[in-house]
């Protein structure tokens, strides 16, 4: 049987959903029938698929990581690099579509939260590539760790907004979004950067991101031979883990992997990981795994990387944890670290701390697999914008 999730209302499993104030309810109707609407209109996939080429510079390239793969012994290590797109993240795919649609829709007005501040890029570029208006919604603690992506939204025309309220990170700017929505829902768009929200987000995200499998499922047999053994992404809303992913579900000799932030351990209370020791509840409008007390209140999270600084997860990650289909595991803050510099040092590529996690996953399998074994890793960003925090945690200043 194909795979054919989420149903009709937004549900994989008993995860996913539309959780909303009734403020909203109208607004979400007319994205979902906007989005059903477009989503297989040849004109809007043309110029979807212009914008990915001409724009964006797609299809980004797979590499083969061969120094590194001989110096650890065993699987040979390969990277997506979705650190080559324009803005220099997976982001991008995403806000190009949704910014397609909100044209379509007639908004004049563009919204979004971020917390790395690459989807915050994103969204200020296609707002600029559009000439729209655009505000953008992020923690004050984010704000200080990504300066140099800060600036960068400001120089593409975009107003950001640093949020002091709870934990000062991604989940409090998505709630200022969410209120700044409600708002001025008639003439605004939110562009969610990542898989999670109310229904029909999860799905639109990871339909406009899946252009990472499919062009990996096109790439890998022409050169490496065959389709991977293993694909790992780190997951922290869990877009580009899906992106790369969803392509590869039905392929039940592919092995999927996703990297939560383990930050200073899975035991130590101070990680992100809510798949791996969350439970069950409603956040930003969804039903997934979250990282919340017994009275249900949203426990404090940490990370070194401010995209996987989140106390949950998007609802295909929750279904594909509980039907056994994908395995997620935890990364440190200092392994990490290490693969990041070892990614500099060792291929001369500098990853973002994001992808940092999933490539630090990949060191530590290697040596226990084959050599003819293929792990494939989404590189879902560059690491330009993490070389203060980095320099910061290695005791140099900049």
């Amino acid at each position: 049987m194909s795979y054919q999730l989420p149903d009709a209302h937004g549900h994989f499993g008993r995860f996913g959903g539309s959780f909303v104030a009734e403020t909203l309810v109208h607004a979400l109707e007319a994205l979902r029938d906007a989005y059903a609407r477009y989503r297989d209109d040849p004109e809007f996939q043309r110029e979807y698929a212009y914008e990915l080429e001409h724009f964006v510079g797609r299809p980004s390239p797979v590499y083969h990581a061969r120094r590194w793969s001989e110096r650890l012994g065993g699987a040979q290590i390969w990277f997506k690099r979705e650190d080559l797109n324009h803005t220099g993240a997976h982001k991008v795919n995403n806000c190009i579509g949704q910014a397609l649609l909100a044209r379509r829709m007639g908004k004049q007005r563009i919204i979004a939260e971020t917390g790395a501040g690459q989807h915050g890029v994103a969204t200020a570029t296609v707002a600029a590539r559009y000439g729209m208006p655009c505000v953008v919604y992020m923690g004050a603690e984010d704000v200080r760790r990504q300066a140099s992506n800060v600036y960068r939204m400001k120089l593409l025309g975009a107003e950001v907004v640093p949020v002091e309220s709870g934990s000062r990170t991604l989940k409090d700017a998505l709630n200022e979004a969410m209120r700044d929505w409600v708002t001025h829902v008639e003439d605004t768009f939110y562009i969610i950067g990542t898989v999670a929200g109310p229904h029909p987000y999860p799905q639109m995200v990871r339909d406009f991101q899946t252009i990472i499998g499919r062009e990996c499922r096109e790439q890998m047999p022409r050169d490496a031979g065959r389709q991977p053994d293993y694909v790992l992404a780190s997951v922290g809303g869990g877009s580009n883990a899906i992106g790369i992913f969803h392509p590869y579900i039905e392929e039940a000799s592919v092995q999927l992997i996703g990297i939560e932030a383990a930050g200073e351990g899975l035991g130590s209370g101070r990680h992100a990981a809510s798949l791996n020791c969350g439970v069950v509840g409603v956040l930003h409008g969804n039903r997934t795994y979250l990282l919340q007390d017994e009275h249900g209140q949203i426990m404090p999270t940490h990370s070194i990387s401010a995209g996987l600084d989140y106390p949950g997860v998007g609802p295909e990650h929750a279904w594909l944890k509980e039907s056994g289909r994908a395995r997620y595991v935890g990364i440190t803050d200092a392994e990490a670290l290490a693969a990041y510099h070892d990614c500099c040092h060792i291929e001369g590529i500098i990853p973002a701390l994001e992808s940092a996690h999933a490539i630090a996953q990949a060191i530590k399998m290697a040596p226990e697999l084959s050599a003819d074994t293929i792990i494939l890793v989404n590189l879902s960003g560059r690491g330009d914008k993490d070389m203060h925090t980095v320099a910061e945690h290695s005791g140099i200043t900049l």
